[in-house]
């Protein structure tokens, strides 16, 4: 094959695993949807509703708990089936999930709900293993990190436009709707799109690779201090993230912070998710290795003006200024974090723990836009907790990983534990369970993630 056609093959490749990103991005996010709209269908406390974000995340952590017992006994099951392969058959698990909507709605069984969540999960957990390394070896080495960024983007981009779409169908277009019956078409629709992105990759001449790592039986990865720390923070920050974004419909409809309706407040679900995207793309330049500091400065400086424009077009001036306020303190933290991952990460922790106070100690506006805050400072969490996690483990580097991805059982456990707490103490009180999350995530930047003394050797530095 001639490099013309590798650049062509690799091109639409990409294209094809940045939707993919995307649309991951798009239904994870739906959850925040379905959690307010299956509370009034089911009549359900916030423990029981938040069994949504239990059966969904809690499939990540069954199935990567298969996975890794297959690697172990029997080697990578990727490198066996291929990353095509893998990526197919995670399309249709998903698709599959998607279908389970419409009888779990014909039938008005919540849960069976929970059931089409957690196959769709299921299916998601696949396409995480299977596409994100799939990304980093599609194409030269030296550009693996600009690639995953750009597919990160994506996803965030998905989770920033799925509250108000997913808002508008369940809660407007669909919502009068008799029973659960509006979420029959949407998903209908999301699997069909499942299906066609299958044929589409099955369809395509994708690069084919293979793994040529060292397998490693046993549980090896586990000696080493900053792998051990790092999965507790991975577990505590998508906990995190997840808790607060479930409930935030609810937080944001309580007469002392905003009174608002379920799809108005939607809105401001998708900016709290569209600060992730903000934060990742500014963190891709604060943490790159950009020579040019004109032009890195540059770059961080347009893309919260260009988040500014975009949400005074989408709201109004005053909601834009407001976010604006937040956007330069994120800068000004990104500025201070001085490009190290460990530092940056501290800092954004403390600053999540300061909005958390905030909101917890007062109402209004301020509380409500403390919260909406938080997800540009989530943004840079997931990658800087997993590249310290995996720093220096060597040839334990797969088994690493896939225990790392085990952990996003926090988003299963977290929300349950939330719902409770607002349960018997009201949701305002509620967001006190994140406040841990935080304090951990700052802890393992400060301290957590430097290794073991005899590790400190063949450790990298970062």
């Amino acid at each position: 094959m001639t490099n013309q056609q590798n650049h062509k093959s690799y091109t639409s490749a990409f294209i094809s695993l940045t939707f993919l990103f995307f649309m991951w991005g798009f239904m994870t996010v739906l959850n925040d949807i379905l959690i307010p709209y299956m509370k009034g269908v089911f009549e359900l406390n916030h423990t029981r509703s938040m069994l949504i974000q239990f059966a969904f995340f809690g499939a990540y952590f069954i199935g990567s708990v298969i996975y890794f017992a297959i690697s172990v006994i029997h080697g990578d099951p990727i490198n066996r089936i291929g990353y095509k392969r893998g990526i197919l058959w995670g399309l249709l698990i998903s698709a599959l999930g998607s279908l389970l909507f419409y009888p779990a709605a014909e039938f008005h069984m919540y849960g069976f709900f929970l059931l089409a969540l957690f196959v769709m999960g299921i299916g998601f957990t696949l396409l995480q293993i299977a596409a994100n390394p799939y990304v980093a070896i599609l194409g030269p080495e030296k550009s693996a990190s600009a690639r995953l960024n750009l597919a990160q983007g994506f996803n965030s981009l998905g989770t920033t436009i799925g509250p108000v779409i997913g808002g508008f169908l369940i809660f407007k277009y669909f919502g009068d709707a008799a029973g659960s019956d509006a979420v029959k078409i949407p998903y209908l629709f999301f699997a069909l799109v499942f299906l066609l992105m299958a044929g589409w990759i099955k369809a395509a001449k994708l690069p084919v690779f293979t793994n040529s790592e060292e397998s490693v039986a046993g549980f090896g990865a586990l000696k080493y201090r900053q792998l051990v720390f790092g999965m507790i923070a991975i577990f505590m920050y998508v906990g995190g993230e997840v808790s607060i974004g479930s409930m935030m419909i609810s937080y944001l409809g309580l007469d002392e912070i905003g009174g608002l309706s379920e799809a108005d407040a939607s809105k401001y679900v998708a900016i709290y998710w569209g600060g992730q995207m903000t934060g990742r793309f500014l963190g891709a330049i604060s943490l790159s290795k950009l020579k040019n500091e004109i032009l890195k400065y540059t770059g961080m400086f347009l893309i919260p003006v260009i988040a500014f424009v975009a949400i005074a077009m989408s709201t109004d001036i005053t909601t834009a200024g407001i976010y604006a306020l937040f956007l330069v303190i994120n800068l000004v933290v990104f500025f201070l974090g001085n490009s190290l991952p460990n530092r940056t990460l501290y800092l954004f922790a403390s600053a999540n723990i300061i909005l958390l106070i905030v909101a917890l100690t007062n109402t209004g506006t301020v509380a409500m836009w403390s919260v909406i805050a938080m997800g540009l400072f989530n943004s840079i969490m997931w990658s800087n907790i997993f590249t310290l996690a995996i720093a220096g483990l060597g040839k334990y580097t797969s088994q690493g990983s896939s225990l790392l991805v085990m952990m996003i059982l926090g988003g299963a456990i977290l929300p349950v534990l939330m719902g409770l707490i607002a349960d018997a103490y009201g949701v305002h009180a509620s967001f006190i369970v994140p406040v841990f999350s935080y304090v951990y995530i700052a802890f393992y930047g400060l301290n957590g993630y430097k290794p073991w003394e005899k590790h400190l050797i063949t450790a990298k530095p970062i």
